[in-house]
């Protein structure tokens, strides 16, 4: 992966005395790449922070499960490999970020069953799981090539305000500890040096920092779990806090989404549970398909559609500060359109990783794709100088290809009941 090798420029005041980051400038290339952290899936946040204890409430338990589970507890092999490497929403958006931490993206598929003209004028089908097949019946395991947005247009960008990924381009920013986003001015740094206690400027010091994947990493954990995650990933990168049960609230976001929808009638969801009378606490529960996969399902959810969710339920990671920046922040001066910052305000789920009377009320991502009539090549943006046709996502949960929009299941089969 080229940006492991890449590394963006930070510059930092610091309070010597404390050891503490006060407050950061950057331009969008670092800010873009703080703002995707909303658009990820819980799943992936997981998978890519396995060693950078502690853990994040129960979810490391849930993707634990989900990789222990015998493949043949799934509805097919897709839904598996779907829910420890979930997609994301707006991965066409951060394919684009200058340092990625999330190679999903960049080692994804495009497949289809190898009849050029199935895949051009018949069932117009494609997948990224080799697993799947095509309505014609064959395996797709033929590999379609990728151009992107500028290559399939010839686009040249020139305009610098034209760059960035969610905010335009020479966007400059100032960045608390705490991860609020404010335009750059004396009023602002002053306050974050009064609100240190900082009065003598001989205790700061102005440090620029070379950001790599591995800090970036870091600085994802710190933001769920920390209340000062800058500091703890540029100065005590070996000093992770232990987590307070209301850093993140997942275990809160959970209880709220069900109970939203528990009486519901044709929602209703059946979980026998066997509970410590003295202790009074559950041991475990029994439970169908449904309750099961509506625990799988929340690693497939965008972090930001969960920060959305608990607005006013008390955080003590950052992330709320981030995510009320982007809110509070200017979108005609900040950010490259309105769209840009709803994706960051309501992130939604890769497209075909919802399922019928899934309880939790996230939206999937309406994504087009078109094939080149030149010769098999797929893109996501609407080519303005080629010849296409649409095509479509088959539906991985399915194990052969159906007509409905979403399959009526969702990830794993109804063997028996499961603990």
């Amino acid at each position: 992966m080229d940006s492991l090798f890449r590394s963006i420029k930070l510059k930092a005041v610091i309070d010597k005395e404390k050891n503490r980051v006060i407050l950061a400038e950057s331009e969008e290339d670092f800010i873009d790449v703080l703002l995707s952290f909303l658009t990820m899936p819980m799943g992936t946040i997981i998978r890519l922070t396995p060693s950078q204890l502690p853990s994040i409430g129960c979810m490391n338990n849930l993707y634990a499960s989900v990789e222990n589970l015998d493949v043949r507890r799934f509805r097919t092999q897709a839904c598996k490999e779907m829910l420890l490497h979930p997609l994301n929403g707006a991965a066409t958006h951060c394919s684009y970020l200058k340092l990625k931490i999330d190679n999903t993206t960049e080692n994804l598929e495009y497949l289809y069953c190898g009849d050029s003209e199935c895949v051009a004028s018949k069932h117009k089908l494609f997948s990224h799981y080799s697993s799947s097949f095509c309505g014609c019946g064959k395996p797709m395991k033929y590999s379609l090539n990728q151009l992107s947005n500028a290559e399939s247009n010839n686009i040249v960008v020139c305009d610098p305000r034209d760059e960035g990924v969610f905010v335009r381009g020479l966007t400059r920013l100032i960045i608390s500890d705490e991860l609020q986003l404010m335009p750059p001015s004396a009023t602002a740094s002053f306050s974050l040096l009064a609100k240190h206690g900082v009065m003598d400027a001989k205790t700061m010091e102005e440090r620029t920092f070379d950001v790599q994947v591995n800090e970036v990493l870091n600085l994802l954990k710190s933001t769920l779990v920390s209340k000062t995650p800058l500091t703890e990933t540029l100065l005590k990168q070996q000093q992770m806090p232990e987590p307070r049960k209301e850093d993140l609230g997942v275990e809160w976001f959970i209880k709220q989404k069900i109970g939203e929808h528990a009486t519901e009638g044709d929602r209703k969801i059946c979980v026998r549970l066997v509970l410590s009378k003295s202790k009074k606490m559950v041991c475990y529960a029994e439970a169908a398909e449904d309750f099961v996969d509506l625990l799988f399902s929340f690693l497939t959810i965008p972090l930001g559609f969960i920060v959305k969710e608990m607005r006013g339920y008390p955080s003590k990671g950052c992330i709320t500060h981030l995510y009320d920046s982007v809110e509070e922040l200017d979108t005609e001066k900040y950010f490259k359109s309105n769209d840009h910052k709803e994706t960051l305000l309501s992130p939604k789920m890769a497209s075909r990783f919802g399922y019928k009377n899934q309880l939790i009320g996230v939206e999937e991502v309406n994504q087009h794709y078109y094939l080149s009539g030149d010769y098999p090549c797929i893109f996501t943006h609407k080519p303005t100088n080629r010849k296409f046709s649409t095509l479509n996502m088959n539906d991985p949960k399915a194990p052969l290809y159906k007509e409905q929009a979403i399959s009526n299941g969702g990830f794993v089969l109804d063997l028996k009941r499961l603990q």
